[in-house]
């Protein structure tokens, strides 16, 4: 059977808003202090980091949010004739999104960027917003009328 990928637009672009509208809870007022300390501190006096986001770089970020929101809903769909339908598979995909997010940002420990405890906090934060996100998206997501 073929994903139904308007069904896929569809719960990726509600993943990718529940994925910001989370982001910015954790890193407006959970991490948001703490992530701005540290980033000032590995920059060593150059100023204030966060203090140099656009409205181009958070645009940047949402639209990132909406590709990543789509591809956990394609994810969601091409494995769920293998896994059954339902939150357990949503949470196959988190856990696969979750363990490459994990790998590709233990760039910033190794650079000093992030310390130890911000960057486990960051990701149970990022684990939770993943299953959050993958479970409305896949809720949204049929089968019914997937063309050929």
């Amino acid at each position: 059977m073929a994903i139904n990928t308007s069904k896929v637009v569809t719960g990726g672009i509600v993943a990718g808003v529940v994925l910001t509208a989370i982001d910015f809870i954790a890193n407006m007022f959970l991490l948001g202090d703490r992530m701005t300390a540290e980033a000032n501190a590995f920059k060593e006096g150059l100023g204030d980091a966060m203090a140099a986001m656009s409205g181009g770089q958070i645009a940047g970020f949402v639209i990132m949010n909406l590709v990543i929101g789509m591809l956990l809903v394609w994810t969601y769909a091409a494995v769920r004739p293998r896994f059954g339908a339902g939150p357990k598979t949503a949470t196959y995909v988190a856990l696969v999104f979750f363990t490459f997010g994990l790998i590709m940002t233990s760039n910033y420990l190794a650079m000093g960027m992030m310390s130890v405890g911000l960057w486990l906090t960051y990701g149970v934060l990022w684990l939770v917003n993943l299953i959050v996100s993958t479970m409305v998206g896949a809720m949204l997501y049929s089968e019914d009328s997937a063309a050929g």
